[in-house]
C-alpha cells in the first residue's frame, strides 16, 4: 500500500530536525520512502490530508484488556484492536484478564495468532502465577519464548512475598519482566473508593492510600534484595510516587505507570454514584492527582496508560457497591490528556518505552517501517455515546469536553482512519 501524507506537522521531540516541521511523507509498501517539504503524488497512491494533520511515531499502551477468550460480550480481540487503532495506538499490551487466563505458552500463541494482520499489534502479558491464584509460578520461561512480554496477575495482589522474590530471581535467567499490582488486600478490605472525606460523606467503604503504598514499599524492598526487573502498574497515590522516585535514585530497575483517569478525575466525581467511576485503583484526592501529574513531568512515572477495561452493562448498571471495577479509556485517552499535560508531553509519553517490554522501537526516518499516529491536537469536542467504539460502553468520559482528536494509525503496511 502506497500512502502520501500531505502537509503533516511532525511531532517528534527527540528529532530536532523534523520536530514541529510541516512535511509531506511518502510511504511505499509500509516503508517510509521520502520526507520532504513537498512531494508530487505518485500513481496509485492514497493521499491523506485531513484538517490540521499532525503525525508522530505510533503510540504504545501498556495496559489494555479486552475479553476474548471467555468474555467476548465485553470485547473481542478483533474489535478491541480496531478501537485501539482508531484511538491512535499502534502497539498495545494485552492484560491477562480472560477465561481461561493465559498462563501457558499455548495460551500466548493463541492470543498472538488472534491479533495477527491488524494495524495495531497485540503483545500479550502472561499470568505470573497459575490461574493468577498467587500460589505457584506459571510457565514463565515457556511463555516468554512464545511471545509474552511480561508476567502479571492482573489487578490482583501477589500476597506471598517469597513468591515475588522467587519470580524476580528466576526471571533474571531470561530477561523477564515481573509486574506486581500495588494493593494490600488486608488493608483494602471491602473498600471500593478512596478513603477520605468523600468516602465518609457518601457512606462508602474506603481504600486507604496505605493499602497501595505498603505493597509498593514491600515490592521495592524485595527488588533491592533480588535484583531483576519490576514494573508496578497503575499507581495512584503521592506516596507511591515518592517511593518509586527514591528507588530509582538507588539504581533499582523499576518502572511504573499511571492510568489516564487517575490524572484527570478525583474522588469528588463520585457524588453521583456513577458506577463508571468505580475503578481499581480508585480515583484519589486532588493532592494525589497533582503528585501523579508531577511524577509524569519529572520522569518518575514511566508510562501513561488508558487502563482500558471493558465491562458489560449488566455488571455496571447495578448499585455502586455491586458494580465491577473498570472503565474503557482508549477512545478518550488523548483528548483527555492534552488539556492536562500538553500535546508534546503526551506524545512523548505515548511513544516511548517499548524497549522496557522487549519490543522494537519505531523510528520516523527514511527506510524504516512506517509506524505512525495521525491526529489533530487542537480540535475541541464532547465525548458522547457515538464516540464509543468499544463493545462495552462503561466510559467515565461520557459528556466530557476533550481537546485533541485522533484520526488513526498507519502500521503493519495498513492504514486505519
Amino acid at each position: 500500500m502506497n500512502i502520501l501524507l500531505k502537509s503533516a506537522k511532525i511531532v517528534s521531540p527527540e528529532n530536532k530536525e523534523l520536530h514541529l516541521k510541516k512535511r509531506d511523507i511518502l510511504i511505499i509498501n509500509g516503508i517510509v520512502d521520502k520526507i520532504a517539504p513537498s512531494i508530487e503524488t505518485p500513481s496509485k497512491t492514497q493521499v491523506v490530508n485531513p484538517k490540521n494533520l499532525h503525525v508522530s511515531l505510533g503510540w504504545f499502551d501498556t495496559s489494555v484488556s479486552f475479553g476474548e477468550p471467555g468474555f467476548e460480550e465485553r470485547e473481542t480481540i478483533k474489535n478491541g484492536l480496531f478501537v485501539a487503532g482508531k484511538s491512535g495506538f499502534a502497539d498495545i499490551l494485552l492484560n491477562p484478564n480472560t477465561n481461561p487466563l493465559p498462563d501457558t505458552s499455548s495460551d500466548i500463541v493463541f492470543l498472538k495468532e488472534r491479533g495477527l494482520g491488524k494495524p495495531t499489534s497485540l503483545h500479550p502479558i502472561g499470568a505470573l502465577t497459575r490461574h493468577s491464584e498467587g500460589n505457584d509460578l506459571a510457565e514463565l520461561f515457556d511463555m516468554k519464548n512464545a511471545g509474552a512480554v511480561a508476567f502479571y496477575d492482573f489487578k490482583k495482589q501477589l500476597a506471598n512475598p517469597n513468591l515475588l522474590k522467587i519470580a524476580l530471581l528466576y526471571a533474571q535467567n531470561f530477561g523477564g519482566l515481573v509486574m506486581s499490582f500495588p494493593q494490600d488486600n488486608q488493608i483494602k478490605g471491602h473498600g471500593m473508593v478512596h478513603e477520605g472525606p468523600m468516602s465518609t460523606q457518601l457512606g462508602l467503604k474506603g481504600i486507604p492510600a496505605m493499602a497501595e503504598e505498603l505493597q509498593v514499599a514491600r515490592d521495592l524492598f524485595i527488588l533491592e534484595y533480588t535484583g531483576g526487573k519490576l514494573h508496578i502498574p497503575t499507581i495512584s497515590t503521592a506516596g507511591s510516587v515518592r517511593l518509586i522516585a527514591a528507588a530509582k535514585k538507588k539504581g533499582l530497575d523499576v518502572s511504573c505507570s499511571v492510568a489516564v483517569h487517575n490524572l484527570i478525575f478525583t474522588d469528588e466525581t463520585l457524588q453521583e454514584f456513577d458506577s463508571n467511576f468505580k475503578v481499581l485503583p480508585p480515583l484519589r484526592s486532588k493532592s494525589d492527582c497533582n503528585a501523579l501529574i508531577k511524577g509524569v513531568q519529572n520522569g518518575t512515572i514511566d508510562f501513561i496508560t488508558s487502563d482500558h477495561v471493558p465491562i458489560d452493562i449488566e455488571e455496571k448498571r447495578v448499585e455502586f457497591d455491586n458494580a465491577v471495577e473498570g472503565s474503557i479509556g482508549l477512545e478518550s485517552a488523548f483528548g483527555g490528556l492534552v488539556p492536562i499535560l500538553g500535546m508534546e508531553q503526551i506524545v512523548s509519553m505515548l511513544t516511548k518505552g517499548r524497549e522496557r517490554f522487549g519490543l522494537e522501537s519505531p523510528a520516523l526516518k527514511i527506510g524504516e517501517k512506517a509506524c505512525l499516529t495521525l491526529f489533530d491536537p487542537d480540535m475541541e469536542w464532547t465525548f458522547g455515546e457515538d464516540d464509543v467504539l468499544s463493545t462495552s460502553k462503561n466510559s467515565m468520559f461520557l459528556g466530557a469536553k476533550l481537546k485533541g482528536k485522533v484520526y488513526g494509525v498507519i502500521n503493519n503496511n495498513q492504514i486505519l482512519l
